[in-house]
Protein backbone atom coordinates (compact mmCIF):
# COMPACT_ATOMS: atom_id res chain seq x y z
CA UNK A 1 0.00 0.00 0.00
CA UNK A 2 1.69 3.12 -0.78
CA UNK A 3 0.80 6.97 0.07
CA UNK A 4 -0.54 7.73 -3.31
CA UNK A 5 -4.05 5.76 -2.84
CA UNK A 6 -4.14 6.67 0.58
CA UNK A 7 -7.05 9.72 2.05
CA UNK A 8 -6.76 10.21 5.29
CA UNK A 9 -10.10 11.01 7.21
CA UNK A 10 -11.25 13.22 10.25
CA UNK A 11 -14.39 14.92 12.48
CA UNK A 12 -14.68 16.12 15.11
CA UNK A 13 -18.49 14.31 17.11
CA UNK A 14 -20.55 16.31 14.81
CA UNK A 15 -19.95 14.77 11.47
CA UNK A 16 -18.87 10.75 12.55
CA UNK A 17 -22.05 9.28 9.87
CA UNK A 18 -20.90 11.90 7.55
CA UNK A 19 -17.53 11.00 7.92
CA UNK A 20 -18.19 6.96 7.76
CA UNK A 21 -20.24 7.85 4.13
CA UNK A 22 -17.36 9.40 2.84
CA UNK A 23 -14.63 6.18 3.96
CA UNK A 24 -17.25 4.03 2.33
CA UNK A 25 -17.67 5.53 -1.12
CA UNK A 26 -13.85 6.84 -1.38
CA UNK A 27 -13.04 2.93 -1.07
CA UNK A 28 -15.61 1.67 -3.70
CA UNK A 29 -13.70 4.13 -5.86
CA UNK A 30 -10.45 2.27 -5.03
CA UNK A 31 -8.80 4.64 -2.59
CA UNK A 32 -7.80 3.29 0.58
CA UNK A 33 -9.87 5.43 3.73
CA UNK A 34 -7.52 6.02 6.78
CA UNK A 35 -9.94 7.20 9.28
CA UNK A 36 -8.94 8.48 12.16
CA UNK A 37 -11.67 10.45 13.63
CA UNK A 38 -13.37 10.03 16.76
CA UNK A 39 -16.08 7.09 16.75
CA UNK A 40 -18.15 8.44 19.81
CA UNK A 41 -20.45 11.58 20.16
CA UNK A 42 -18.93 12.97 22.80
CA UNK A 43 -17.96 16.17 22.68
CA UNK A 44 -14.12 16.64 20.97
CA UNK A 45 -11.85 19.36 19.97
CA UNK A 46 -11.85 20.11 15.72
CA UNK A 47 -8.42 21.75 15.75
CA UNK A 48 -6.75 18.52 17.18
CA UNK A 49 -8.80 16.23 14.41
CA UNK A 50 -7.29 18.90 11.36
CA UNK A 51 -3.87 18.81 12.60
CA UNK A 52 -3.58 14.96 13.40
CA UNK A 53 -4.96 14.48 9.25
CA UNK A 54 -2.74 17.37 8.44
CA UNK A 55 0.29 15.94 9.84
CA UNK A 56 -0.52 12.14 7.62
CA UNK A 57 -0.83 14.37 4.25
CA UNK A 58 1.94 16.70 5.00
CA UNK A 59 4.52 13.57 5.71
CA UNK A 60 3.48 11.90 2.52
CA UNK A 61 1.81 8.67 4.61
CA UNK A 62 -1.18 10.19 3.30
CA UNK A 63 -1.86 11.62 -0.37
CA UNK A 64 -4.85 13.47 0.13
CA UNK A 65 -7.46 14.64 3.40
CA UNK A 66 -10.64 15.34 3.63
CA UNK A 67 -12.08 16.68 7.33
CA UNK A 68 -15.12 18.14 8.79
CA UNK A 69 -16.83 19.75 11.48
CA UNK A 70 -20.09 21.82 11.64
CA UNK A 71 -18.93 24.42 9.28
CA UNK A 72 -15.54 23.49 8.01
CA UNK A 73 -14.04 26.39 8.83
CA UNK A 74 -12.47 25.95 12.14
CA UNK A 75 -10.95 22.50 10.90
CA UNK A 76 -9.71 24.17 8.09
CA UNK A 77 -7.93 26.62 9.83
CA UNK A 78 -6.11 24.18 12.12
CA UNK A 79 -5.23 21.94 9.10
CA UNK A 80 -3.79 24.94 7.58
CA UNK A 81 -1.40 25.41 10.33
CA UNK A 82 0.29 22.60 9.18
CA UNK A 83 3.39 23.19 6.84
CA UNK A 84 2.54 22.15 3.19
CA UNK A 85 -1.62 22.14 3.80
CA UNK A 86 -3.50 23.61 1.48
CA UNK A 87 -6.95 23.49 2.67
CA UNK A 88 -9.81 24.59 1.58
CA UNK A 89 -13.65 24.57 2.35
CA UNK A 90 -16.02 23.69 -0.21
CA UNK A 91 -19.86 23.76 -0.51
CA UNK A 92 -19.99 23.41 -4.28
CA UNK A 93 -18.32 20.86 -6.67
CA UNK A 94 -16.99 24.02 -8.50
CA UNK A 95 -15.13 25.13 -5.99
CA UNK A 96 -13.88 21.63 -5.32
CA UNK A 97 -12.53 21.11 -8.68
CA UNK A 98 -10.65 24.67 -8.61
CA UNK A 99 -9.22 23.82 -5.04
CA UNK A 100 -7.23 21.08 -7.10
CA UNK A 101 -6.55 22.30 -10.53
CA UNK A 102 -5.49 26.24 -9.07
CA UNK A 103 -4.12 25.38 -6.21
CA UNK A 104 -2.93 22.35 -5.72
CA UNK A 105 -4.69 21.44 -2.46
CA UNK A 106 -4.23 18.28 -0.75
CA UNK A 107 -6.65 18.92 1.92
CA UNK A 108 -10.87 19.43 1.64
CA UNK A 109 -12.73 20.24 4.38
CA UNK A 110 -16.82 20.47 4.51
CA UNK A 111 -19.24 21.76 6.69
CA UNK A 112 -21.77 18.98 7.67
CA UNK A 113 -24.22 21.59 9.23
CA UNK A 114 -23.55 22.92 6.04
CA UNK A 115 -24.19 20.81 2.78
CA UNK A 116 -25.99 17.41 2.81
CA UNK A 117 -24.57 14.13 2.00
CA UNK A 118 -25.66 13.80 -1.52
CA UNK A 119 -24.22 16.96 -2.33
CA UNK A 120 -21.03 15.98 -0.26
CA UNK A 121 -20.14 12.69 -2.46
CA UNK A 122 -20.09 15.08 -5.32
CA UNK A 123 -17.82 17.43 -3.71
CA UNK A 124 -15.57 14.51 -2.73
CA UNK A 125 -15.67 13.45 -6.15
CA UNK A 126 -15.17 16.52 -8.07
CA UNK A 127 -11.74 17.38 -5.86
CA UNK A 128 -10.30 13.58 -5.88
CA UNK A 129 -10.73 13.50 -9.88
CA UNK A 130 -9.79 17.21 -10.73
CA UNK A 131 -5.97 17.24 -11.32
CA UNK A 132 -3.15 20.58 -10.56
CA UNK A 133 -3.29 22.47 -14.23
CA UNK A 134 0.36 23.56 -13.55
CA UNK A 135 1.38 26.77 -15.24
CA UNK A 136 0.71 29.97 -14.18
CA UNK A 137 -1.00 28.41 -10.82
CA UNK A 138 2.30 26.84 -10.32
CA UNK A 139 3.52 29.88 -10.24
CA UNK A 140 0.66 31.07 -7.29
CA UNK A 141 1.35 28.15 -5.47
CA UNK A 142 4.79 28.63 -5.09
CA UNK A 143 3.89 32.13 -3.88
CA UNK A 144 1.86 30.62 -1.11
CA UNK A 145 4.87 28.15 -0.18
CA UNK A 146 7.20 31.49 0.28
CA UNK A 147 3.86 33.07 2.68
CA UNK A 148 4.37 29.68 4.65
CA UNK A 149 8.42 29.97 4.93
CA UNK A 150 8.38 33.67 5.29
CA UNK A 151 10.46 34.12 2.18
CA UNK A 152 9.57 37.05 -0.30
CA UNK A 153 6.97 36.19 -2.67
CA UNK A 154 9.00 37.08 -5.78
CA UNK A 155 12.48 38.80 -6.41
CA UNK A 156 9.83 41.89 -7.68
CA UNK A 157 8.10 41.67 -4.06
CA UNK A 158 11.66 41.67 -1.93
CA UNK A 159 12.48 44.82 -4.08
CA UNK A 160 9.47 47.05 -3.32
CA UNK A 161 9.79 45.66 0.70
CA UNK A 162 13.33 46.46 0.63
CA UNK A 163 12.71 50.34 -0.68
CA UNK A 164 9.36 50.66 1.50
CA UNK A 165 7.28 50.60 -1.91
CA UNK A 166 3.89 49.14 -1.22
CA UNK A 167 3.79 48.93 -5.35
CA UNK A 168 0.94 47.38 -7.74
CA UNK A 169 -0.32 44.06 -7.02
CA UNK A 170 -1.27 42.02 -10.51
Amino acid sequence: MTAANRIVLSSDHTAIRLRQAIAAHIASHGWVAVDIGPTTAESSHYPEHGEAAARLVASGDCRFGIILCGTGQGIMMAANKVKGIRCGVCVDTFSARMIRQHNDANMLSIGVRVVGEGLVLDIVDAFLTAEFEGGRHATRVEMIRALEEQRPLSPEASDRQSSGSQGRLR
